[in-house]
C-alpha cells in the first residue's frame, strides 16, 4: 500500500515552492483520534491532561512500530 505524491510545483518569484501535502493531515487525524480517545477514558482532570500530551505523541510511535514491523 504505497501510495507516492508527485511534487507540486510553485513559481513564486525568483524560486520554486514544493509542496507535497497529506502526511500532516493523516498525523493530525491520528492525533484528534487519538485525543478522543485518551481524553474520553480520562476519570479526572490530570489524566485529560496526560491523555492530551499522549495523542500528541502517539501517532509517531504508532509509524514507528509499524516500520519496524514491516522491516524498513
Amino acid at each position: 500500500m504505497t501510495t507516492e505524491t508527485k511534487p507540486v510545483e510553485k513559481e513564486c518569484g525568483k524560486r520554486k515552492e514544493y509542496h507535497r501535502g497529506g502526511a500532516e493531515a493523516v498525523y493530525c487525524l491520528g492525533m484528534i483520534g487519538a485525543w478522543v480517545y485518551f481524553i474520553g477514558s480520562a476519570t479526572t482532570f490530570w489524566l485529560g491532561v496526560l491523555g492530551f500530551l499522549k495523542g500528541i505523541v502517539w501517532p509517531a510511535f504508532l509509524v514507528f512500530e509499524l516500520m519496524k514491523f514491516l522491516g524498513m
